[in-house]
């Protein structure tokens, strides 16, 4: 079986090393493994790829004609469900499950800037806040935290919340089991419900035609004014026009991005400037472990492909997830 490592154009987060390869080599000496660092590279070694672990796209697709099963480095997919790999027979799994950790913690660490005045502090540089500030922050306990998706990246945002004596309420629209520091799953048709009984609001959902734009002015307007909004999965599941009409009317009381409907942000977008808001550059997936966990992940699938048993993080191509 060929096995094709594309790597090595996506940034820091899809370079795979020397070491990497050889304990995916490992697994099966039968395997060819083979890194490839370029986009000709890519073209040429996936052309007879029974698997791929990493970059992928339709150029790649339409050049892997023995295509068998894709392993993407991120955990989100829907930059790669074009139709016709979505009708392919080829098998998609990603990293979810493996980032859950770091997106959590980033999506805390928004929160608390935002809770504790410290974007405000940063970006003012002046002691004579120091009254308003105080006057806008209150406290976690007792609070509500309401999970939108509580896939990897939710269960580790909710296992925080019970550090900081919150009750957690989540929405998920499959069967998820029970878990203790959850205090009630609900499906998305009680998307408001959960809005107008939260205090934060995680966004932990993948970008699929149910989550695009979910977060409308009509949602909003379901949510507490004090509520705060923190993003961390897919930036187009809030509607940008609605978040600014949001904030400008006062419906929320902030919100924490780290991922924008348009990416780069442009740099005269009035989110900038908003004292009620702390924006990072897409960068909660960042992490010294994360490859190394995409690569345990992969090679336990290779394992479970050998044996013919169902492969972990598999991605229902029909759905996004």
């Amino acid at each position: 079986m060929k096995i094709v490592v594309n790597s090595g154009q996506g940034g820091d987060l899809s370079n795979v090393t020397e070491s990497q390869v050889l304990r995916i080599q490992a697994v099966s000496e039968s395997n060819e493994v083979i890194l490839a660092k370029t986009r000709e590279e890519h073209l040429e070694h996936s052309a007879d790829a029974d698997v791929i672990l990493g970059i992928f796209n339709r150029e790649i697709f339409d050049s892997a004609k023995k295509l068998q099963w894709v392993q993407t480095f991120g955990a989100g997919v829907d930059t790669v469900l074009f139709d016709e790999f979505v009708a392919s027979p080829a098998s998609l799994t990603s990293a979810k499950g493996t980032v859950g950790t770091h997106l959590a913690d980033h999506a805390w660490a928004l929160l608390l800037g935002l809770l504790r005045g410290i974007g405000r502090a940063v970006r003012e540089r002046t002691w004579g806040n120091a009254l308003s500030i105080r006057s806008e922050t209150w406290e976690l306990g007792g609070r509500t935290l309401g999970v939108i998706g509580l896939g990897g990246t939710g269960i580790e945002v909710a296992r925080r919340a019970a550090g900081f004596g919150m009750d957690v309420i989540a929405i998920d629209p499959e069967n998820i089991t029970p878990v203790e520091f959850v205090k009630a799953i609900w499906k998305p048709d009680r998307f408001h419900d959960l809005l107008e009984q939260s205090d934060v609001v995680i966004v932990c959902a993948p970008l699929t035609r149910e989550t695009r734009g979910m977060f409308n002015l009509e949602a909003f307007q379901h949510m507490k004014r004090h509520a705060i909004l923190v993003n961390v999965t897919r930036g187009p599941i809030i509607d940008e026009a609605s978040l600014l009409e949001a904030l400008n009317q006062g419906l929320i009381g902030g919100v924490g991005l780290d991922v924008t409907q348009e990416e780069p942000l442009p740099s005269d977008s009035p989110l900038w400037d908003m004292k009620n808001v702390i924006i990072t550059p897409h960068t909660a997936g960042g992490s010294p472990l994360r490859m190394d966990r995409t690569i345990d992940l992969f090679c336990e699938n290779l394992r479970r492909m050998s044996d013919g048993r169902p492969l972990l993080a598999q991605i229902d191509k029909s759905k996004g997830y």
